[in-house]
């Protein structure tokens, strides 16, 4: 099962600089599994104390995992998964 995943620029350094890799997995967690064993140190970037870290979005065919099941959201063959820094500012 092959899954792209999209990664921002700011975790790049952890791909060797590619904007989108190749992973497997059932669900989201076993993805981010599979992308800890290809570029160690980047799990620790998207998940804190088992859930997914409060300024990262993760999207799974344009939907927020956060609505579809969290870590436990299911994945497919030929599913995209988008990882998305969360955008604030203001005055």
């Amino acid at each position: 099962m092959t899954i792209e995943v999209r990664i921002p620029t700011i975790l790049r350094t952890y791909t060797n600089d590619e904007r989108a890799v190749d992973a497997a997995g059932d669900d989201v967690r076993a993805l981010i599994a599979d992308l800890e064993s290809n570029f160690a140190g980047i799990a620790e970037r998207l998940v804190e104390n088992d859930e997914v870290r409060r300024f990262v979005n993760i999207y799974v065919n344009d939907e927020d995992i956060r609505f579809t099941g969290g870590l436990e959201t299911a994945i497919s063959d030929g599913d995209t998964v988008v990882i998305l820094p969360a955008v604030a500012g203001g005055c």
